[in-house]
Parts: structure tokens; C-alpha cells; sequence
């Protein structure tokens, strides 16, 4: 987040992603707007994603769900070129090819990839997780 204007964490469901950046956002309080696509009023406040998120030019922006709205990449381009700042927005989704595709071909350059890997049984077992809960 000290080096390129956005990053995109990625990985399956429930791993994780929106935990991290929630930590992040506590963190940093008051300059932090975070929208989750999966909620329908969210997704109201990004129906003129170029407006809302030029405004928010001074603060991170965790989009969380971010394959749900593919078509946010193609604004995000213009936007960070604009104001080229490090750390401006934060992208979370599940791991797919359309949303790495997307981001790779949208994004190329201006954007660190983070990608979160599901827990393993060594994990499982030195964290004290019965094995039928994985």
C-alpha cells in the first residue's frame, strides 16, 4: 500500500480479505470509506462510481465484492492516473479468472496483487481447528 495506488487481495470465500481490511480500516478511522457490493445500498452509492470515488481522492477506499461490479476497473484507471497517491483503494474479491483478467488488463501497473491462500491442515492443527470444521 506504500508503493502502488491500489491493491487488490484476493483469495476464496471466507478467508480472510474483509477481516484484514476491516483491521486496516480501524486503524486509519476517518480516512477510510469502505463499500461491500453485496450490500444493495452500496451498490446504490456506486451507481456513479466516478463521481463518488473522485471525491474520496484523500481517502483509502476498500471495495470489498469488487467481481461483482467488473466495470469498476475501467473507471478506477482513469481516476488513479488522476491522482496518482499510494494506497488509495483497496479491491477484495473471490479468486477468478474474469477478476484477475480484469484487474491485470485495467489496472496493469498501477496495482499490487495479494493473493490469500486457504488454511491448510498443518495450520488447522497448530491453531487447534477440529478437522471437520474445514
Amino acid at each position: 500500500m506504500k508503493q502502488f495506488p491500489a491493491v487488490a487481495i484476493i483469495g476464496a470465500r471466507q478467508i480472510g480479505k474483509s477481516t484484514i481490511a476491516r483491521q486496516i480500516a480501524d486503524k486509519k478511522k476517518s480516512t477510510t470509506v469502505y463499500f461491500d457490493l453485496e450490500k444493495p445500498s452500496d451498490r446504490r452509492k456506486l451507481e456513479d462510481a466516478e463521481t463518488m470515488l473522485a471525491g474520496l481522492k484523500d481517502k483509502l477506499v476498500i471495495i470489498d465484492e469488487v467481481q461483482t461490479m467488473p466495470e469498476l476497473f475501467a473507471i478506477l484507471r482513469p481516476l488513479i492516473d488522476e491522482y496518482r497517491k499510494p494506497g488509495r483503494f483497496m479491491l477484495l474479491g473471490s479468486v477468478s479468472p474474469f477478476l484477475v483478467r480484469g484487474i491485470s488488463e485495467s489496472l496493469a501497473g498501477r496495482i499490487a496483487h495479494i493473493e490469500l491462500p486457504t488454511i491448510n491442515l498443518m495450520e488447522a492443527n497448530k491453531a487447534k481447528i477440529a478437522q471437520d470444521k474445514i
